[in-house]
């Protein structure tokens, strides 16, 4: 049998809709079409924490897990480049 090449799989799951939408962005750029599902459910019991699921076609599976390998290394590198002794956070609420 077969695999449709067209048929959604599950690149990543994550807990928030911004960071899924972000990924889904910079996939884009990467010139991956993907979307998300679960985005509805996520906020609505903080204890019972849900997922926003990345999904991608089969047919680009591979280079989308590339890719977002790629983007997250790229964030690591981002976070770790941030002098935080120079970051002005405000002054504490009392």
């Amino acid at each position: 049998m077969t695999t449709d090449p067209r048929e959604p799989q599950v690149l990543a799951s994550l807990y928030t809709e911004t960071e899924a939408a972000m990924i889904v962005a910079a996939l884009a750029g990467h010139g991956i079409e993907a979307s998300t599902t679960g985005g509805i459910t996520v906020g609505l019991r903080p204890e019972a924490p849900g997922r926003v699921d990345i999904i991608v076609r089969q047919e680009q599976l591979g280079k989308a897990q590339q890719a977002y390998a790629q983007i997250q290394a790229d964030l690591s590198d981002a976070d770790s480049e941030v002098d935080w002794s120079k970051v002005d956070v405000g002054k504490p609420e009392d």
